[in-house]
């Protein structure tokens, strides 16, 4: 494509220049009264010479100035990987296996488990017993769900019923998630860590991992949704406008530390509540701590570190989760960020509106195109802030500067709830609410 456009360069210029010359010496002739055979007269022969040097130099030139120059031109070269399949996360693991034995919590074991009851049972046989790790006593009490690739369990520890863990029990063993915890306890700043998780510690058998995490006990945002709908209605813009901040910081913070979470979802958002009332200085403020932190972003067996893949890698697979694949997903092209950001347009929407995100390719400006919502906001919405998200979140500019973008967002939303102090106490009143009915059912 690169020869034939150099070639198609060429011949336009040397199409325009022939006829400038040719009418210069006033060498028009007409089409009829010429033949292939034709030779030029005697007293023409010289100009027909001078016009060959003339356009042999024009060729020449031309060919130049259709190479690339090496100093101007950077050929950008990148790598497409399947984040997610079998051989990446072998070669990962092998990469990282040295490291992994030296992290705090990480206990391997070559042998398989040999409890006295089978880690992999159904949640009712596992259900008030006891499952011994590393020298301690996990007491099973039940268990809060089970995902795609693990079982989860909520269980008290040493038989002290105040200490209360979630037990992520996986098969075949899987070591990742665990390393993921440890590079969010290394790269995340001590007050916006509470806000990611944590592992206490990873049990690895040669058939079987268990993962020892803390345990939050108000439910999921897709449960907060979901407690709204059961009654009809839909979660009310400021506690949407809210959560949105949550996200935004979420992922202004992970992805500028080179960490895609890979399955930013609802149910992988654990709910808190703040110590204390929430006020404008909240939303002034440019960072988050466990005090007045709303969401907490968990399960991290399909995070992807960017910093172990060469630069400029770029990812191409599906995440599989319905509702959830992404644009360039969808249209099988490449991405890296683009997974979690469509993911928090798709929470976004599904809070606004009660339903997953479908969108449509709407035509733009000058041939060009974009992607949108298909369901349009409602007119006593603040319309501006939702299309503003949406909009920069679905149409990836190409400056290389999303982090900024997520920044810009984030701070629109909350100078908005700056704007008015109801809003922020409104919100106050309806944490109160989602909390006692989450808490009751």
């Amino acid at each position: 494509m690169h020869c034939s456009m150099n070639h198609m360069h060429c011949f336009c210029v040397l199409r325009g220049e022939r006829s400038r010359l040719i009418r210069s010496m006033g060498l028009v002739f007409p089409v009829c009264g010429l033949t292939r055979k034709a030779e030029p007269l005697d007293h023409l022969k010289k100009m027909h010479i001078n016009f060959l040097k003339q356009l042999e130099s024009i060729v020449e030139e031309s060919d130049e100035d259709a190479q690339p120059k090496p100093s101007k031109i950077q050929k950008r070269e990148f790598t497409v990987v399947d984040p997610w399949s079998d051989s990446t996360m072998s070669n990962l693991l092998t990469k990282i296996s040295g490291g992994l034995k030296k992290l705090t919590g990480y206990h391997k074991s070559n042998k398989i488990y040999s409890g006295k009851v089978p880690l992999t049972s159904s949640h009712n046989a596992l259900k008030n017993k006891d499952v011994e790790l590393g020298g301690r006593k996990y007491h099973i009490k039940g268990s809060p769900g089970t995902g795609a690739f693990a079982k989860l369990y909520k269980a008290s520890v040493d038989g002290n019923t105040e200490e209360i863990v979630a037990l992520k029990v996986q098969k075949p063993a899987f070591p990742w998630e665990f390393y993921m915890y440890r590079q969010l306890d290394t790269r995340i700043s001590d007050i916006q860590r509470p806000s990611y998780g944590y592992a206490h510690e990873v049990h690895v058998f040669a058939d079987v991992s268990v993962l020892v995490c803390n345990f939050l006990p108000y439910g999921t945002l897709l449960d907060a949704i979901n407690s709204h709908l059961v009654v009809g209605q839909h979660m009310d813009e400021v506690l949407c406008i809210y959560y949105t901040i949550e996200m935004l910081h979420m992922l202004e913070t992970l992805h500028s530390v080179g960490i895609i979470h890979g399955d930013f979802k609802p149910d992988n958002m654990l709910v808190c509540y703040p110590s204390e009332e929430i006020t404008d200085d909240t939303f002034r403020s440019e960072t988050r701590s466990g005090q007045n932190q709303g969401l907490c972003l968990i399960d991290w067996g399909r995070g992807i570190d960017v910093n172990l893949f060469p630069a400029g890698t770029e990812f191409l697979a599906d995440c599989g989760t319905s509702g959830f694949s992404c644009i360039e997903m969808q249209e099988e092209r490449s991405w890296t960020y683009q997974v979690d950001t469509f993911g928090l347009c798709v929470v976004a929407h599904m809070m606004l509106h009660g339903e997953e995100m479908s969108i449509a390719k709407v035509p733009g400006t000058g041939g060009s195109y974009m992607y949108q919502p298909k369901l349009s906001f409602k007119r006593y919405w603040n319309v501006a802030l939702w299309k503003q998200l949406f909009t920069t979140l679905l149409n990836p500019g190409s400056n290389g500067n999303h982090v900024g973008d997520l920044r810009s967002l984030r701070r629109s939303f909350q100078e908005y709830m700056c704007s008015n102090y109801q809003l922020v106490v409104k919100l106050n009143q309806l944490l109160a609410k989602q909390k006692a009915s989450l808490c009751s059912s």
